[in-house]
């Protein structure tokens, strides 16, 4: 895992098309505003994951028929 040093308004690239920006930083929660080509989906990481049980859950739904 790369870990970075950001403060507010400065950014990090991934790739040519990715740019997240730290927006806003209050305690211990952080702000991210995040640049990126519609092609490429962008969630949290729990609602991620929920999406990827779903699916797999849709997908074993649809073997057993």
């Amino acid at each position: 895992m790369l870990v970075l040093s950001r403060q507010k308004d400065e950014s990090i690239i991934i790739g040519d098309d990715v740019e997240i920006t730290i927006v806003d930083v209050r305690g211990d929660k952080v702000r991210l505003g995040i640049t990126a080509p519609k092609h490429i989906t962008v969630h949290r990481k729990e609602v991620y994951e929920a999406i990827q049980r779903e699916k797999k859950a849709a997908a074993e739904k649809q073997k057993q028929q």
